[in-house]
């Protein structure tokens, strides 16, 4: 009887179970397939392979760039003028000198441009600097001489008496790319030829560090490691060219934080060829005042596409009037290169010089449009503007104060005025015998640097000095 109640439910499963296959197979129609295994896919990655090297090795772009970077020391005497808390007496006697006036050091590191001893730096690292010596990677130490400098770009350019030195060539850092490789060579806190490796973080940009009406920032920002004293040092490619001049640092403790920022080499090249040839740099305006483009403003202007640069204005008489540009407009090219913020369209006509013709396109009414300008100069002519026609311009003559008046006045350099004509000193109400230590906080050394300030300034300068009587005055003059 037991095996009988087990047999019955067996058979009717396996009855039960053959009668639902057949139910399925007539109504459902299975058919039976093969699968074949999916063909696999290469899979290509959007980045290219390829860099200045194979490898993330940088013992080749470091050896080729150390020895080239120098050590730049500077001297700055404290001749501050005191009061004697008596305004009467300072303003008929002068303010009382420093007593003990003690020297102040700087220092900074530089690049060596040529075999025969130029050598590029941050303007900052040299201003109002009384001595400047340059010590190279070999310890030898050499008294340099201030070729020029540019505040608008923050460079300057040293000369030492040397001879077949190492030096870093120039590299285009336009063909630099975020993401991007780079080693940052200077001397932080005197720690003399330190290296530090990152990449390319950012291009074009403006931190509004120089204070100047014609700076010029289109900053490379990378993650090297930046402290003071790397100010005027290297940022080299993995081939180890200068690609960039080292300058700021984005930090609230003065100390790295993981920003640091360089002006670039077609900016430093530039600079540094003028200043060799002309002694001053010949700044090429083309006279737009420009505004970031951004949604609210494309909406505001019917701009379709947010790309380029609008122009919020342009200067009458200006190389983009001539040209044709008008409030509106924005700039898409100069020349070929794109241009996407104010600091990119700087740096694409900082290249230039006055008197050469650009190319411009430019997105007018959503419709593209070509024009030609001729780049003017700071003083709105054509051509380089020569430096001699300063004096002419001042009406006045000079000379260099000995080291008795020096002494006497407790300063350490100044140009005395010899003689007055009707010129622009004479209308500022400056009178004969002032000595000039400063125009624009530029230290005034020799008449050639009245030339070279001069030459480069528009609209008005300050010019700081003292009489012969102690007196310290301030003038400001218009010199166009």
């Amino acid at each position: 009887m037991r095996t009988q109640r087990i047999i019955i439910p067996m058979v009717s499963a396996i009855v039960g179970g053959l009668i639902a296959i057949a139910v399925s197979n007539y109504f459902f129609k299975v058919r039976s397939e093969t699968i074949q295994p999916q063909k696999s896919e290469k899979v290509y990655y959007t980045r290219e392979l390829q860099s200045d090297s194979n490898t993330t090795d940088f013992t080749i772009a470091a050896e080729k760039s150390v020895d080239a970077v120098v050590h730049v020391m500077t001297a700055y005497s404290d001749n501050s003028l005191y009061s004697s808390g008596n305004p009467l007496f300072d303003y008929f006697f002068g303010l009382r000198n420093n007593p003990n006036p003690e020297p102040i050091l700087g220092s900074g590191s530089g690049v060596i441009l040529t075999r025969d001893g130029f050598i590029v730096t941050n303007n900052h690292v040299i201003d109002n600097a009384q001595e400047i010596k340059v010590i190279l990677n070999d310890k030898r130490t050499y008294d340099a001489k201030l070729v020029g400098r540019d505040p608008n770009t923050d460079i300057a350019l040293l000369k030492i008496d040397a001879n077949d030195l190492p030096f870093i060539a120039f590299g285009n850092s336009d063909d630099l790319k975020v993401g991007q490789w780079v080693l940052a060579i200077g001397n932080p806190f005197n720690l003399t030829s330190t290296v530090t490796a990152g990449i390319i973080s950012a291009k074009a940009r403006n931190i509004q560090i120089i204070q100047d009406s014609y700076a010029i920032e289109s900053f490379i920002q990378t993650d090297a490691a930046v402290n003071p004293g790397n100010s005027g040092g290297a940022l080299v490619n993995l081939k180890g060219e200068l690609v960039g001049i080292n300058t700021a640092i984005a930090s609230r403790t003065g100390s790295y934080s993981g920003y640091s920022f360089a002006i670039p080499s077609s900016i430093a090249k530039k600079i540094v060829t003028d200043l060799i040839e002309f002694g001053e740099v010949q700044r090429a305006i083309l006279g737009v005042k420009t505004k970031e483009l951004d949604s609210e403003t494309a909406e505001k202007y019917k701009i379709k596409e947010i790309k380029g640069v609008l122009v919020d204005g342009v200067y009458k008489g200006s190389a983009a009037e001539q040209a044709g540009l008008s409030k509106g407009d924005v700039i898409l090219e100069i020349n070929g290169a794109q241009v996407n913020s104010p600091s990119q369209l700087q740096e694409q006509i900082s290249k230039y010089r006055p008197d050469q013709q650009i190319d411009i396109i430019v997105n007018r009414s959503n419709n593209k449009k070509h024009f030609s300008a001729t780049l003017r100069n700071m003083k709105g002519g054509l051509g380089t503007y020569k430096i001699d026609e300063s004096l002419n311009l001042l009406g006045a003559d000079f000379n260099e104060i000995s080291d008795r008046i020096k002494h006497d006045l407790g300063i350490n350099y100044g140009v005395q005025i010899t003689g007055l004509r009707d010129g622009k000193l004479r209308q500022g109400g400056i009178r004969e015998g002032y000595i000039i230590t400063k125009i624009n906080r530029t230290p005034i050394k020799t008449v050639d640097d009245i030339n070279r300030i001069i030459g480069i300034s528009s609209g008005g300068v300050l010019i700081e000095g003292v009489y012969p009587n102690g007196v310290v005055a301030y003038y400001a003059i218009g010199i166009d």
